[in-house]
């Protein structure tokens, strides 16, 4: 039952940061509408006026409700992720169990070390029976970014890069530190040739293949990833 109730813990975590993705994109594509001031652009025009074709307090409120949504979706994230880490040593902390007890029944001998199991007095500890039940896999692939900004005619756009797709795997660059530099690395160094891209899009993994290249706006992509 504790297996059960961890796995539904995650899940319902999972569907508030799916909402809380939904709010974000819904913003971002207000704020990134043709002749929107973008994600962070300025609210002033070149003589330091007021922009007139803008809405400004509007604008202000969305950005402040974004940096308010990306905050509770770090947290969120940071939540999934302790869960993800639990679920899988258990996991792990399974297979090992059923190899121990699998001596007896063949000549497979397996080296192990009961202090790398959590005690069955943990609060985190699967049942065997319900890890068994359990498919911890699904968990494990979790969005590192999301396109909040896409230029129309871009290689990205072009190649089906949608605003608001939480990217899950750009090439060889999955989760970890540095990603936005890795993942600038990872496209200078497939200019002119196809990358795989995992992407989550409302609700569904979908794969994608970019070509990072040159064309008339800015960068190999013409598109922006906030890292989550």
């Amino acid at each position: 039952m504790v297996a059960m109730n961890l796995k539904a813990k995650t899940m319902s975590l999972m569907e508030q940061r799916e909402a809380l993705e939904t709010e974000m994109n819904d913003i971002i594509a207000r704020l990134c509408q043709p002749g929107g001031p973008g994600i962070s652009g300025n609210l002033v025009d070149q003589e330091g006026f007021p922009r007139s074709d803008i809405d400004i307090p509007a604008v202000r409120a969305d950005r402040h409700r974004l940096a308010e949504l990306r905050n509770n979706h770090e947290d969120i994230t940071e939540k999934i992720n302790e869960n993800l880490q639990v679920l899988h040593s258990a996991k792990v902390a399974r297979n090992s169990s059923s190899l121990v007890k699998g001596e007896g029944e063949g000549s497979i001998q397996a080296s192990y070390n009961s202090n790398s199991v959590p005690s069955a007095s943990s609060p985190d500890v699967l049942p065997e029976d319900s890890a068994s039940t359990m498919d911890v896999d699904v968990f494990l692939s979790v969005p590192f970014a999301i396109v909040d900004e896409i230029t129309d005619g871009s290689p990205a756009a072009e190649d089906g890069l949608q605003l608001g797709d939480r990217i899950m795997k750009f090439g060889n660059v999955g989760s970890g530190d540095g990603l936005l530099q890795r993942l600038a690395s990872e496209a200078q160094s497939n200019q002119g040739r196809p990358v795989s891209l995992v992407v989550m899009r409302q609700g569904s993994q979908i794969i994608l293949t970019v070509t990072p290249r040159s064309w008339q706006g800015r960068g190999l992509l013409g598109c922006h990833f906030q890292i989550l």
